[in-house]
């Protein structure tokens, strides 16, 4: 029985299946938007909203409990400076997932998956550089 099992297996090990999430976590980040499957996507928007959320209050306990999960400074330092002050008002539902079609080798169904205050993020980055 799988009584209190959720989530996908992806056909990995958890280990294996968390590290994954929270590279993509990592990656989602960094360029605030990634390809990748539609159900790697769905998995990964239950990882990075509660990070979002968690990183929102901007203290030393919350900024530990995001480096637990992400582990790259540059992706906190931007989550905190650059990306958490555009979702201030904004009570949930941080990334958008739009469908893209199919992979070619085995017909996967593929999906971008992105943070939605995107442009405003990349017309602030461009500011600072």
């Amino acid at each position: 029985m799988r009584h209190r099992k959720k989530g996908r297996y992806f056909n990995r090990n958890s280990a294996h299946r968390l590290a994954m999430l929270y590279n993509m976590a990592n990656a989602l980040i960094n360029y605030e938007i990634i390809k990748t499957t539609l159900s790697k996507a769905k998995e990964l928007r239950i990882i990075i909203e509660p990070i979002i959320t968690m990183a929102k209050k901007n203290n030393i306990a919350s900024r530990r409990l995001v480096r637990s999960k992400l582990k790259n400074k540059k992706n906190i330092n931007k989550l905190f400076n650059i990306i958490i002050p555009k979702f201030q008002n904004i009570l949930g539902g941080y990334t958008r997932i739009i469908k893209c079609g199919f992979r070619n080798g085995d017909r996967a169904p593929m999906a971008y998956i992105e943070l939605i205050e995107r442009k405003k993020i990349i017309k602030k980055t461009k500011k600072i550089m």
